[in-house]
């Protein structure tokens, strides 16, 4: 065979069928041998492949251009790019309001808070401070009960001490910290990436261990430009995606 075979793939209806096929066709690329041939099938076999429309196959197409992944050329056709590596995680910037309204909507259990040392991981977000407060959440479908996310956040003690943990199940944090605390955000970075279910995670969401899940870092800063938030929310996989609409 003169072109690259990707992986099959079992569709989920719920999430967008161009971001399924263009994270099969990714992992199919990054994982392949070194002796794979780096031309791609055409559009119209690749979407037969799939069980998809061409037109849902270019979108997967150009995603793993944008990433650059691939290469497209007239009349010779798509090519693996030899030096293709797996990027960094999606990165999502957006209002603070549109934060507060992609948290909201949902019953939300405390289920600790206290203080805690800061994750080696983060380190780097709070210079100086060895131990923050630690606040863990579980949000549910307000309509069915079902668990949808497990939220934790490290917020700067300083902060913390301002907080009232009441507040935590009626409001997300980033609404307590502008509009109950009074920290003047700057701005939010986020980050998601696929990961799959660690023993706690998968208990508390009620899914099978090892399920895939979507991992959100939420990095709050405020008006000097330091972290005051630092959010890791675990989301099924199967209830959530995320969109990015940019408008000129």
């Amino acid at each position: 065979m003169t072109t690259f075979a990707p992986d099959s793939l079992d569709l989920n209806r719920k999430l967008p069928l161009w971001y399924q096929v263009s994270q099969s066709l990714r992992a199919s690329i990054l994982g392949r041998s070194p002796e794979a041939p780096l031309r791609l099938p055409t559009e119209d076999a690749l979407a037969a492949h799939y069980g998809v429309s061409v037109l849902t196959m270019r979108q997967a197409l150009k995603e793993l251009e944008a990433e650059g992944l691939i290469s497209r050329h007239r009349r010779r056709g798509t090519f693996i790019e030899p030096s293709a590596q797996r990027g960094a995680p999606v990165r999502l910037l957006g209002s603070v309001d549109a934060i507060v309204a992609q948290q909201s909507g949902m019953t939300t259990e405390l289920l600790d808070h206290g203080p805690t040392p800061v994750p080696a991981e983060l380190a780097g977000h709070f210079p100086g401070v060895t131990e923050v407060t630690g606040f863990r959440r579980l949000r549910s479908d307000e309509k069915t009960g079902e668990p949808t996310n497990h939220a934790h956040n490290y917020v700067r003690p300083e902060i913390a001490a301002r907080i009232d943990p009441a507040d935590l199940t009626r409001w997300p944090m980033t609404k307590v910290l502008r509009d109950v605390v009074g920290v003047r955000i700057s701005r939010i970075t986020d980050t998601v990436e696929a990961r799959l279910a660690d023993p706690e995670t998968a208990r508390l969401l009620r899914i099978p261990l090892l399920s895939p899940i979507l991992h959100y870092t939420g990095i709050t800063y405020d008006e000097a430009g330091h972290p005051v938030d630092v959010a890791r929310i675990h989301y099924r996989g199967d209830r959530f995606s995320f969109t990015v609409s940019l408008d000129a």
